[in-house]
């Protein structure tokens, strides 16, 4: 099996900006181990499409662990805005300190030592030591979940059969020659071929050893628990603006480090329960007595709840008071770092 997955990715593998391909590696290019970290810590929770432009952005701006290190928080947040998550960005930035400041901007090898760097769990310590040192390591995210429940035709449910998944991942990673490549090669196995619906079977190198597929069971692997529904959280978000030197500006603040978009910056407004906001939570939370007009609602969703998030806008005049917070120029909102959701309100208050 090892030997035909690897034949198969030879010819079919996919071609990512941060992968070093066997051709490459047989004209004597090497992985960059800081290049693949970024593109790791940017892949968790993320497409490859959605990630690619802000990992060519990053490594223009940080083109070094070095660099990485010696910028300023606060604009790496921004630069990571719309990936989602960010805590991942507050981890990748303690990350590159760690590694610059105290190995000498060496990404270390093995697991342990991978592991015990911020942000990077099991999953990402495997994928760095595979992709960027072509060590031993057994990568098991969602396409390799679905192709080794398929092989086996592994009943358990997930995510009760995570498991079960990792043991049998394991012990197909370490049979064969070119780990690296290996772990590489059984993600894009599952990203391109072993897909959610309608795998494409006919093309599949570990076709005669699938057990699911010698069953016609493909489409019904894995099997997956039924998820509970997402509860809903309300809120009211203000958008604030005044005339300033250079023109319309908005007012913004930063959200604290802990809890949900930690550290971003954002319109100020009423915490999310699950309850809408009284009247006196709403006028607690406004900037300004101004007069507040409601502009719509915005609806996003979080990992663990849906958030519907209504915009009430005003604009300063005269001398009128506003909240401590950041003005910054509505011209160069794209550039203040707004989370999504954040982005969504501040173009419908528009």
């Amino acid at each position: 099996m090892h030997d035909a997955l690897l034949d198969w990715y030879d010819r079919e593998g996919r071609s990512l900006p941060w992968r070093i391909r066997p051709e490459d590696r047989a004209r004597g290019v090497r992985a960059d181990p800081y290049a693949i970290w970024l593109s790791e810590i940017m892949l968790q929770q993320t497409t490859v499409p959605h990630a690619t432009p802000y990992w060519f952005k990053f490594l223009e701006r940080w083109p070094t662990v070095h660099d990485l290190a010696g910028a300023d928080r606060e604009a790496v947040m921004a630069a990571w805005a719309g990936l989602g998550y960010y805590a991942r960005a507050r981890n990748m930035h303690a990350c590159a300190i760690a590694v610059s400041h105290t190995l000498d901007g060496v990404f270390p090898s093995e697991l342990d030592a991978l592991r015990a760097l911020p942000g990077i769990g099991d999953y990402t310590a495997n994928a760095i030591r595979a992709a960027a040192f072509d060590a031993p390591a057994s990568v098991v995210d969602g396409n390799v979940e679905r192709v080794i429940a398929r092989v086996f035709a592994i009943e358990t449910p997930l995510p009760r059969a995570k498991p079960e998944i990792k043991t049998q991942a394991a012990a197909l990673a370490g049979a064969g020659p070119r780990p690296g490549d290996y772990a590489q090669a059984i993600m894009d196995l599952g990203a391109t071929v072993c897909t959610p619906r309608s795998p494409a079977c006919a093309l599949c190198p570990w076709r005669p050893a699938c057990t699911a597929f010698a069953e016609g069971r493909q489409g019904e692997l894995p099997r997956k628990e039924k998820k509970k529904p997402k509860p809903v959280r309300k809120g009211v978000c203000f958008h604030l603006t005044r005339t300033g030197p250079g023109g319309e500006e908005i007012l913004l603040r930063r959200r604290p480090d802990s809890g949900l978009l930690g550290g971003m910056m954002e319109l100020p407004g009423t915490t999310w329960t699950e309850d809408p906001p009284d009247a006196e939570a709403i006028r607690a939370a406004a900037p300004s007595d101004a007069a507040w007009l409601s502009a719509g609602e915005v609806r996003h969703v979080f990992t663990h709840f849906q958030l519907e998030l209504e915009v009430r806008t005003a604009h300063l005049t005269g001398a009128a008071d506003a909240a401590p917070g950041e003005w910054v120029a509505v011209e160069r909102l794209d550039e203040a770092g707004l989370p999504s959701v954040m982005m969504k309100a501040a173009r419908l208050g528009s």
